[in-house]
């Protein structure tokens, strides 16, 4: 079990989403950078879909009441650990043991907006309709529904007090192997791992993939080369439902009247003021807006590692330059499981 301190500024549990629910209106929701999440479980020998804390702007102050293994990742947070013996730096980007009894505390955003905090077993939060992710506004998911508060208790998945004795196959040490490190203080352990997970670098002006969308021919000539060369910037007024983008707008060649359709991760709209409107991982289920582009998935991380304010240039790039792209995006992830499962003795997934 894991005790709040201090919930953060906006700290959430979330997962891969709630999936086969949108005909009736319901939202994915899910991590925003589903990459980091990914990334986290697989640290702590997690399959994708285990529930992990998303930390914005600051993150959370906990304790954990028995030895725990976790990783931190996304935006570096400058995480401390309290022990008996003192205070000392939390590595990020890779796995860590952490003794029963010591406080975590994590700081500031650094070059992201978003950190993620995984425990082995998950966090194991009651689901809702499949999925644990916290949906804010539909009050659903999560705990109760909302932001992590002052001495919420969060339960965690039975794997992180370590696998029975002799069990086949081994998923994590019942306890941290001699051949780990032991920190000055004993509060924490880290593994011999030649892997490191580095933290999002996030440019001042970051430019993001994205393909033709379904009514891009419906905008002039004028509108699509605008689009593919100004700065926008991400207006105050966006959140996990969607980012609002401040910047040149754009104008259709004629009036068009369209009936509301699906919509995804990353469709770029274009509402009648012109200003574009990128759709997060809280979207609505459809859209009647007429559709310039769509966020190649593999950037997707990046734009949820952007904030307020934050300036950002769009790249139109064929459809199968983002698919292959993709490919070896998880080609990559295949490749850190891989190593930690010959390191660490995870099972490979």
């Amino acid at each position: 079990m894991i005790e709040v301190r201090k919930p953060g500024a906006l700290t959430l549990i979330q997962d891969l989403g709630r999936t086969g629910h949108q005909r009736y209106g319901v939202p994915l929701c899910g991590a925003m950078d589903l990459w980091s999440h990914r990334v986290a479980n697989a640290l702590v020998g997690n399959p994708d879909h285990c529930a992990t804390l998303e930390m914005v702007l600051t993150g959370p102050t906990l304790v954990v009441h028995a030895d725990t293994l976790l990783a931190l990742t996304g935006a570096d947070v400058a995480a401390v650990v309290r022990g008996p013996a003192g205070v000392e730096p939390l590595p990020q980007g890779r796995p860590v043991w952490v003794r029963a009894g010591a406080e975590i505390e994590c700081g500031v955003c650094q070059h992201g907006l978003r950190s993620y905090l995984a425990v082995h077993g998950g966090i194991a939060s009651a689901p809702v309709l499949g999925s644990r992710s916290t949906w804010v506004r539909g009050r659903m998911g999560g705990l109760d529904g909302g932001p992590l508060a002052r001495g919420d208790r969060l339960p965690v998945g039975p794997g992180c007090a370590g696998p029975e004795p002799d069990a086949a196959p081994v998923v994590v040490p019942v306890a941290a192997p001699a051949s780990w490190s032991a920190s000055p203080s004993g509060a924490i352990v880290v593994p011999d791992v030649p892997l490191r997970v580095p933290a999002p670098d996030i440019a001042a002006v970051q430019t993001i993939r994205v393909v033709e969308g379904g009514e891009w021919p419906v905008f002039t000539a004028a509108s699509q080369a605008t689009f593919t060369s100004a700065e926008y910037r991400i207006s105050t007024q966006s959140d996990r439902m969607g980012y609002r983008l401040d910047g040149p707008a754009l104008e259709r060649a004629k009036p068009i009247e369209m009936i509301s359709e699906a919509v995804v991760f990353g469709t770029v709209q274009v509402p009648p003021d012109g200003q574009p409107i990128v759709l997060m991982a809280d979207r609505q289920t459809a859209g009647g807006y007429p559709k310039i582009a769509c966020v190649a998935s593999v950037d997707l991380p990046l734009l949820a590692q952007m904030g307020p304010r934050h300036a950002l240039r769009f790249r139109m790039i064929p459809l199968a330059d983002a698919q292959r792209i993709l490919l070896a995006r998880e080609r990559e992830l295949r490749h850190i499981r891989a190593r930690l499962a010959q390191a660490l003795r995870y099972p490979a997934r």
